[in-house]
């Protein structure tokens, strides 16, 4: 069973060859990096994410900081605002 569990947490926080945290203030710690990281790749503000997420801006910074304790349908919908956001592309080719 436990060798499921890091399956599954290898697939849902992908790009990360290491066991996941133990604790859940470093798997939350490391969640909250990942979104904020995903959300920075769009170049995409707080905001924003809040809108086309429907989940308020205080609350994405709690998650993005480690402290919110988010669950698994808000994930779902953070994930699909940020993927449905392409990044910006680069301007002068920079």
């Amino acid at each position: 069973m436990l060798e499921e569990v890091f399956d599954f947490a290898e697939e849902a926080l992908p790009g990360t060859k290491v066991m996941p945290p133990y604790s859940e203030a470093q798997f939350l710690a490391e969640l909250g990096n990942r979104v904020r990281g995903a959300r920075m790749h769009c170049e995409m503000s707080r905001r924003e994410l809040a809108r086309k997420s429907g989940i308020s801006e205080r609350y994405i910074a709690q998650i993005e900081s480690g402290k919110g304790n988010v669950s698994i349908v808000l994930l779902l919908r953070l994930a699909s605002a940020i993927h449905h956001t392409q990044p910006k592309e680069r301007r002068n080719g920079a």
